[in-house]
């Protein structure tokens, strides 16, 4: 692997990421991705989950909280973030690393599961950050937003405010992970839950609470679930805000040329 390393102004801007810290809007946030990993994991078992881009380690707390794994470890970038996830005093949490944001500080298989929740968009070399992955464990948990839709083009300053350099759709990351040697063992999709856009509209946008405005929220997410419910997978991909996925080394390598 190239000796790649998150240049020098992404690296500044995350270490001071986590200093001004939401607490509630961070585990608001954590609880339904910790959710999506585990449902997304069904039927599998791991003993040592690492993970990667543990931003203030609210995943791995709530994960701790339901028995997920017995060990767990986590590396990242920002050192606001490595302090809030050693002051949560996470059960079986047995390290905590800064690392450069590509070359991961431990052995080949060392990891039975990694977690990459939100952290791809994110990066600027993507392939190699998924070469190291594989590296380093046999299965994956990969969670992107689902950014691109019609005239992305046009919101690119909107997701560059919140250091989203790629953007996905379920189609765009199946194709990334098959062509650098991963299998797809299970996935699934997911919309903003109502709580998260009543917190988001009422404490973040500090819009004043009304029952009209709370009709709206609870009217717009039943509309798209029973779409979903009735039109199938096409739907469920459409009006994802989210897409996870289980994937694992494959057996072999797809050839390109």
């Amino acid at each position: 692997m190239a000796d790649q390393i998150v240049t020098g102004n992404v690296k500044a801007a995350y270490d001071e990421f986590y200093e001004k810290h939401d607490e509630a809007w961070r585990m608001l946030g954590a609880k339904f991705k910790a959710q999506h990993i585990i449902d997304v994991c069904k039927g599998h078992t791991f003993k040592k989950v690492l993970e990667v881009g543990a931003g203030d380690g609210s995943i791995l707390k709530l994960l701790a909280d339901q028995n997920f794994a017995p060990e767990y470890y986590a590396v990242e970038i920002s050192e606001s973030g490595v302090e809030h996830i050693k002051k949560r005093e996470i059960p079986n949490l047995k390290s905590v690393e800064i690392f450069d944001g590509y070359k991961l500080p431990f052995e080949d298989n060392s990891f039975d599961l990694i977690i990459l929740s939100h952290v791809l968009e994110h990066v600027e070399h993507e392939r190699l950050l998924l070469r190291e992955l594989k590296r380093v464990a046999q299965y994956c948990v990969i969670e992107v937003p689902k950014d691109y839709k019609p005239g992305v083009d046009n919101k690119i300053k909107h997701f560059l405010a919140y250091g989203h350099i790629n953007v996905y759709t379920p189609t765009s990351l199946r194709y990334l992970l098959m062509t650098e040697g991963f299998e797809i063992e299970s996935d699934l999709t997911s919309m903003i839950e109502p709580e998260v856009t009543r917190f988001n509209t009422y404490i973040n946008q500090k819009k004043s609470k009304s029952f009209i405005t709370d009709l709206k929220i609870s009217a717009e997410f039943a509309v798209k679930n029973t779409l979903v419910n009735i039109l199938g997978k096409g739907a469920k991909e459409k009006f994802a805000s989210a897409y996870t996925v289980l994937c694992k080394k494959a057996d072999h390598q797809l050839e390109i040329f």
